[in-house]
């Protein structure tokens, strides 16, 4: 049977640093993603995506904020299922391509279920869109109640919400799609984040889920053997960039938090994927695996990666 992998595509899988962002430099990277998807579809590998979708949204909320005056802004949930569109999208189209036919997923648009309650709403923490002057944000923080922090050197930015996914909404679909061989892509961003209301409804809330948590939910819902998350790296490290760095092989979960407290992996970028990865094994996840797009498969056989299990 073959092993069921979730992988979880990084920002430099779909655009890189500086670059203007352009649809046909955003399908240039999708393509050269794909033919490593597709290298794992060859070697037998039962493969499932998701991704984030950061400079996308970043692109969208420009969009609305140079538009208000001509047509209205969407609010950030409504945004985030833009970019899983547009991002389901193209990794659709690249890997037909690239397969000539033989492979195609499907993309899922997926709302992820939060907790109106949750603490994250209380204490906003991720910037998002532009910066702005002190009398805009003040202007901002009246007329739209958004929560705005300054950042010396560049101005103010509003922060949103980052709370903790409790469930995927279309998680059965998605299972049982899963189950049936396709190959879905799904949780884009982290999902739409959504509470639910008394009377048993949806609604949308304007938040950030991080995607690599969220991922942990996906891999866990649709079975997968292994969750990989793939970043700019080959391996976890500790005392990076510096002269005593050391590349891990392996993270027991005992000592990744003793990492964690110690502040060996950074807040924004390797901190939460450890973070998601121990949340996939102590809530019963097989294995899973932090390494970069090029090292995927060689990680995936043991060969390298930074590997995370129960014990």
């Amino acid at each position: 049977m073959a092993k069921k992998i979730l992988i979880a595509l990084g920002g430099n899988a779909l655009l890189r640093a500086k670059e203007e962002g352009t649809f046909d430099q955003q399908v240039f990277h999708v393509r050269h993603t794909c033919r490593f998807i597709h290298k794992l579809i060859e070697e037998g590998y039962h493969v499932g995506i998701t991704h984030g979708n950061g400079p996308q949204v970043g692109a969208i909320l420009l969009k609305n904020e140079i538009a208000k005056d001509k047509l209205p802004p969407m609010p950030l949930d409504a945004c985030g299922a833009e970019s899983q569109g547009l991002i389901g999208y193209m990794i659709q189209r690249e890997l037909h391509r690239i397969t000539q036919g033989e492979f195609t997923p499907v993309t899922i648009l997926t709302q992820t279920l939060v907790n109106a309650k949750d603490i994250a709403f209380k204490n906003p923490t991720k910037p998002i869109g532009l910066f702005y002057s002190e009398k805009e944000a003040d202007k901002l923080k009246k007329m739209k109640r958004w929560h705005m922090v300054h950042q010396a050197g560049k101005g103010y930015r509003r922060v949103v919400p980052s709370p903790q996914p409790i469930d995927i909404v279309e998680g059965a679909t998605i299972k049982k799609l899963f189950q049936q061989k396709q190959i879905i892509v799904a949780c884009g961003g982290g999902g739409i984040p959504v509470i639910k209301k008394k009377n048993g409804t949806l609604e949308g809330v304007e938040a950030v889920i991080d995607k690599d948590l969220t991922g942990a939910c996906l891999a866990r819902i649709i079975g997968a053997d292994i969750y990989v998350i793939l970043t700019d790296v080959e391996q976890v490290a500790i005392n990076f960039h510096q002269p005593n760095q050391q590349n891990l092989d392996k993270l027991s979960l005992k000592k990744a938090q003793k990492y964690l407290d110690e502040g060996q992996f950074a807040k924004g970028s390797m901190g939460p994927k450890v973070k998601a990865m121990m949340n996939f094994i102590e809530k019963g996840g097989k294995k899973g695996i932090i390494t970069s797009l090029e090292k995927c498969l060689d990680a995936i056989k043991g060969k390298t990666g930074t590997h995370f299990k129960a014990k």
